[in-house]
């Protein structure tokens, strides 16, 4: 059984679990219900934003623990102000060291999008990171069907979440429906949990232009970001690059920090072209 079957049935048993504990009645009194979100669509192309999505997360299947103590609310802060355009919090226990309150401590001390990552099978769900303070939500290919995805989404969209659709390969785009405005692209294969950017390459052309395009996983600095952004990729989720370090929002400062630079340094060399033009002519 590859990880990501093991995942999907110890999700089936915990959302299970979770009806019964947390009732959908239950979570309609959330103080959260009825709040609005913020458009994780509209923050991924502000011109004064990086794109990043800075993703929260103290372990993996692959790796083990890889920040236990990390508290979100502090680095969620420090994401922020290092310029992030919004946050994924992990909310997967077994197998990512997340929860659900992860996301409502990164709520009370940030109004930016915040994305619920974690693998959605059911309704339930939905309701659920409604209720918690999730502004969009994560629908993986691989773990729906054409059918359940499409009536995930509409549920979602009643409630004013966001749907990040996470795909992998070709195949997966024949489950998008036309509710999808985000689509991601997924690095990492969920069979072995290795990375590598050049799938987001090589599915760049097959997402239509009309779409946000969302890379994930295994970016690791400001010349992964600017490749990706020359194949018309607006966001970029960041994680482990994060995570791994003793300081992760100063990490996230600094690949942003070399965005502006090399920004910088392209306008430099702008101006220094046409000032040259002029002086031949």
């Amino acid at each position: 059984m590859n990880i990501l079957s093991q995942i999907l049935r110890n999700k089936r048993n915990e959302v299970d679990e979770r009806k019964q504990l947390y009732p959908i009645k239950l979570l309609e009194k959330s103080i959260y219900f009825n709040t609005d979100t913020v458009s994780l669509k509209k923050y991924l192309v502000l011109s004064d934003k990086s794109g990043i999505i800075a993703e929260f997360k103290t372990k993996s299947p692959s790796k083990g623990d890889i920040n236990p103590y990390a508290d979100v609310s502090k680095i969620s802060i420090e994401y922020m102000q290092a310029g992030a355009s919004a946050l994924s919090i992990l909310t997967d226990q077994k197998f990512f060291g997340g929860k659900t309150e992860h996301l409502t401590q990164a709520r009370k001390y940030n109004y930016c999008p915040i994305l619920q990552k974690d693998f959605f099978i059911d309704e339930y769900q939905v309701i659920e990171a409604k209720s918690i303070g999730a502004d969009a939500i994560l629908l993986i290919a691989n773990a729906l069907s054409k059918s359940k995805l499409r009536s995930m989404t509409m549920l979602a969209n009643s409630l004013d979440l966001e749907v990040l659709f996470e795909v992998h390969n070709k195949q997966d785009l024949g489950k998008m429906n036309e509710l999808i405005e985000i689509v991601g692209v997924n690095n990492r294969n969920l069979e072995t949990f290795q990375t590598d950017i050049q799938q987001s390459v090589e599915m760049a052309d097959e997402i239509p232009n009309e779409l946000i395009k969302v890379s994930e996983s295994g970016i690791s600095n400001a010349s992964d970001i600017n490749l990706l952004r020359s194949y018309g990729f607006n966001g970029f989720l960041i994680g482990e690059n994060f995570m791994k370090t003793s300081n992760p929002g100063r990490a996230c400062k600094d690949i942003i920090s070399d965005l502006t630079k090399n920004v910088s340094n392209d306008k430099l060399k702008e101006i220094t072209y046409e000032t040259e033009s002029l002086r031949v002519k």
